[in-house]
């Protein structure tokens, strides 16, 4: 992770002290956890929450938040756009008690910046799916109809003109609004979490980047200058445990790449974009948007390009081509900003599971390691639940989290590679030629609509 690409985010957050050393010689500890994003964190918060004697070591490849915890576009959401997906997995009161887990979480996260002095900029007014082509007016219907059959109403669809004048722009022509959705500068949480496990007594050590794995009983983590026992094992890597033999098969690599103007407050407020509200439009080549405490627009578009067999290239940090179609988007949805020039833009990459919904559970069976995995562009808020599913199962709590219904989840299987390589790019082409056509109010060609079905189910299923 050196000579890393920042993002905004890194740019904008104040110093706050030396990275922590590096893992040297070899340490025995209760817990080791791989990763030092959210995941991990968390993890580690929620373990020192209930057992603050527990020993717990973090290891992170290079500084803590600096992955996809660093590089996203701060929206913390819950698990409702996937109500359909869950129902379907373990029925629907289950499925309704996940979800508003997942609404918690947001909460969590406003209550823990609270409560430790964290300024990550959190603002809880709500998330916006939005539409911008006539063909994905609706495509929120069948998510209602789903909420409406178990009982539950977290959403709200607005007047198609409430919808302009919220984003400001009226090339939006309809959507839904969930009212708990919020944004945070996610740099700031991740640094902020960092902190307070170090005052907790957590061990960081950063640029200590994991070579070898010993799965055995206990467990040993190995890095270039050291090692650590431990009698659990937490995998906390995200889009890096790809190339795991564990998760070859069950997570492809996508890009999330983003831009961000320079501040324009007094624009924003002429064209009434200043309510806060997280968006996101109806492209499987998701847009999603939002502004920021000093007037930018920060804009994003994802799953632009796939790794092969879970590689992760310098393209992961930027991407100057992917960055020309993502500030297209962001032209053509706010035409009249067209003048406003770009100050940042970066990229990050996303562990796609093939559901769109996390994993968590017992690496390969074992009783002594887990993972948390696959969190599919929407990690913010629920990667608060997921720590606490973990801190569960590494505590053996016999309780609603150490039993949690979405551990290990049998949720099928991605091809192999290269068919999942070439296949994935077939798939992403015809998807956005697909799109493409809608956007511009043409029929899309046949081959690329069917095609387009094959892309796997993201933040909100359709």
């Amino acid at each position: 992770m050196t000579s890393q690409h920042l993002s905004l985010w890194q740019v904008e957050a104040d110093p706050d002290g030396p990275d922590a050393a590096p893992l040297h010689g070899d340490r025995k500890a209760d817990v080791v956890i791989v990763g030092g994003g959210y995941v991990g964190l968390w993890t580690a918060y929620w373990i020192k929450r209930q057992s603050p004697g527990t020993d717990v070591v973090v290891l992170d490849q290079g500084r803590c938040g600096d992955g996809a915890s660093g590089r996203n576009g701060g929206f913390a959401l819950t698990l409702w756009a996937k109500l359909p997906s869950l129902v379907r997995i373990m029925g629907a009161e289950k499925a309704v008690m996940v979800c508003q887990q997942s609404e918690q979480a947001i909460s969590d996260i406003g209550t823990f910046c609270a409560e430790h002095a964290v300024d990550a900029h959190f603002i809880q007014n709500g998330w916006l799916w939005v539409a911008r082509a006539r063909a994905h007016y609706g495509s929120w219907q069948g998510l209602l109809d789903a909420c409406e059959r178990v009982g539950v109403n977290p959403f709200q669809q607005l007047p198609d003109e409430e919808i302009a004048r919220r984003t400001g722009s009226p090339t939006h022509i309809g959507g839904v609004i969930g009212a708990s959705g919020a944004t945070v500068q996610p740099y700031l949480l991740a640094r902020g979490l960092r902190r307070v496990c170090h005052e907790w007594g957590v061990r960081i050590h950063e640029h200590s980047r994991m070579v070898e794995l010993d799965r055995g009983s206990p467990a040993r983590v190995r890095t270039p200058s050291g090692s650590v026992t431990a009698k659990a094992v937490v995998i906390a890597t995200n889009a890096w445990a790809a190339g795991m033999r564990e998760f070859r098969r069950r997570m492809v690599v996508v890009s999330s790449d983003l831009v961000a103007t320079a501040p324009i407050p007094e624009r924003l407020k002429e064209y009434g974009w200043t309510g806060g509200e997280s968006i996101n439009d109806s492209q499987m080549w998701i847009n999603y948007y939002r502004t920021t405490r000093d007037g930018r627009i920060v804009f994003g578009k994802g799953v632009a390009a796939l790794g092969f067999g879970g590689h992760i290239g310098r393209s992961f940090q930027r991407s100057a081509p992917r960055a020309a179609v993502t500030v297209a988007d962001l032209r053509a949805a706010y035409p009249r900003l067209s003048d406003v020039p770009l100050e940042f833009d970066w990229s990050g990459p996303i562990d796609r599971s093939p559901t769109g919904l996390p994993e968590l559970g017992h690496l390969g069976g074992r009783t002594n390691m887990f993972y948390g995995v696959g969190w599919s562009g929407n990690g913010v808020a629920p990667s608060v639940l997921g720590g606490r599913i973990l801190a569960g199962l590494v505590l053996g709590s016999d309780d609603a989290y150490g039993r949690h219904p979405l551990i290990d989840l049998k949720v099928g299987s991605l091809p192999p590679e290269p068919i999942r390589f070439f296949g994935g790019n077939v798939v992403r082409t015809a998807a956005y030629r697909k799109e493409r056509a809608e956007i511009d109010g043409r029929t899309p060609n046949r081959l690329a609509v069917m095609l387009s079905r094959l892309v796997p189910a993201g933040v909100e299923d359709h």
